[in-house]
């Protein structure tokens, strides 16, 4: 029977997303759905709507098992055939408040801080280690098993998965399936029912629709027309901004439009939060604090959500467009799907390093996951992506070799902290975070 495990089963709504389109698979409806979590409540409350969804959707076919805490893991990942990782280290309190309060004390503000600068690159240290136990218990007990990532921050994850562990992995983002139907719907052009091509590859987050076309006409002069003008009326006075203002600027100024948001992309470069432009956040609707801001809806929502998802014995769910149910039926049907991965650059993108991890179309299939070779980005597309390839291997430094100069310099070289402070604040802000993260980091010296 196909075993499929979640690790931080507790994120109920994504948990729903994963084993629903499981349930929805006529493929792997008999299946193991094992079910892991730190939080007895959370894992309660995920068990309970999994078997609603197992019953509403299944026919009760799948079985379903709960194991709470580092007791019960190594029950939860053993024969397991896939593992699905969505934890989150330190959560809300303590660790994002300090990811983002203590760079704030020094001026440098964030809007997501989960995938480059300070806060990605604290998230990342302080998660490392978690996946790392997991993969090493995986060695003992499943080592055939593929380890799907869903963590942030991806690169760095992903990257450490693939230095520390034997066990196959491959990252997973939602930002690449959706990067043309959401660019379409911007600029009121339809995409449902059309041949268009397309092709996106780059490092995650900041992956690039190098290509898009539909019955060999290419859409690329189209978009461009469309984005420049949604950004003139939106500059306009009294005019109301929209939430994509960065990537259509971008998009204009490096040529091709970047699969992550706005707001993740606010701070991945020098280019947008200035101290001493503050006009710019309004000028480009930049969300400051916008995930701790997310953080408290969600707690705040949380009655609501535990009555829609967990009390309700009636739910039912909708095929998402999450890979995860895809790629299993690829390899448990040998019939080839295509979605874009994070993986070690074998040589997949020509002008980014070796070691990054880089999104690229892959293909699953029986006998694994293959990646394709894209060959060389524009190279003002890669050198935009060097900048952040920098920061996520300095931190894998930082972590491998117990290193708190290669933490140091990973934020000294972390293109908007350096923008925004100097080296010895830039020194002393990360001894402080160090310092408040303590029992969730390695120890670096």
């Amino acid at each position: 029977m196909l075993k499929v495990t979640l690790m931080g089963a507790g994120s109920v709504v994504f948990t729903k997303n994963i084993v629903g389109d499981i349930f929805l698979t006529p493929e792997l409806r008999q299946c193991h759905i094992s079910l892991y979590d730190i939080d007895k409540d959370r894992l309660s409350g995920a068990r309970k709507m999994v078997k609603s969804l197992n019953h509403n959707l299944n026919k009760d076919r799948a079985k379903v098992t709960a194991h709470l805490g580092p007791a019960q893991r190594k029950a939860a990942l053993k024969d397991a055939d896939f593992v699905v990782n969505m934890v989150q280290v330190g959560g809300y309190q303590p660790s994002t408040v300090i990811d983002f309060e203590i760079p704030k004390k020094y001026g440098l503000r964030q809007t997501i801080a989960d995938t480059l600068g300070i806060g990605g690159i604290f998230r990342a240290l302080r998660t490392i280690p978690v996946v790392l136990d997991f993969t090493a218990e995986m060695e003992k007990v499943c080592p055939s098993a593929w380890f799907l990532n869903y963590v942030n921050p991806m690169a760095m994850i992903t990257g450490a998965l693939n230095r520390g562990s034997n066990i196959q992995t491959i990252g997973l983002c939602h930002s690449v399936q959706h990067c043309v139907p959401s660019l379409f719907k911007l600029l009121d052009m339809p995409h449902e029912g059309r041949n268009l091509k397309s092709l996106i590859a780059g490092i995650n987050h900041m992956a690039w629709l190098l290509e898009i076309s539909e019955d060999g006409k290419d859409l690329y002069p189209e978009i461009k027309k469309r984005a420049a003008k949604l950004n003139r009326d939106a500059m306009k006075k009294g005019a109301q901004k929209h939430g994509d203002m960065i990537r259509l600027e971008m998009m204009r100024n490096f040529g091709h439009y970047i699969t992550e948001s706005s707001e993740h992309n606010a701070e991945y470069s020098p280019l947008w939060i200035k101290h001493n432009y503050p006009e710019m956040i309004e000028k480009w609707n930049i969300p400051l604090d916008e995930y701790p801001r997310r953080c408290v809806e969600i707690i705040k929502i949380w009655k609501d959500t535990k009555k829609e998802l967990i009390d309700n014995k009636k739910l039912k769910h909708k095929l998402s467009h999450e890979y995860c149910s895809r790629i299993i039926k690829g390899f448990v049907t040998d019939n080839p799907f295509q979605f874009g991965g994070n993986v070690v650059n074998d040589g997949y993108i020509t002008n980014l390093p070796r070691k990054a991890i880089v999104e690229v179309p892959c293909f699953a299939q029986r006998n694994g996951i293959r990646p394709t070779v894209v060959g060389d980005l524009p190279e003002q597309c890669a050198a935009l992506n060097r900048t952040n390839i920098n920061v996520q291997l300095l931190t894998l430094e930082a972590y491998f070799n117990n290193s708190k100069d290669a933490l140091y310099q990973a934020a000294l070289l972390d293109p908007h902290t350096a923008a925004e402070l100097n080296i010895e604040d830039i020194r002393k802000m990360c001894d402080e975070m160090i310092k408040a993260h303590g029992k969730y980091l390695p120890k670096l010296k």
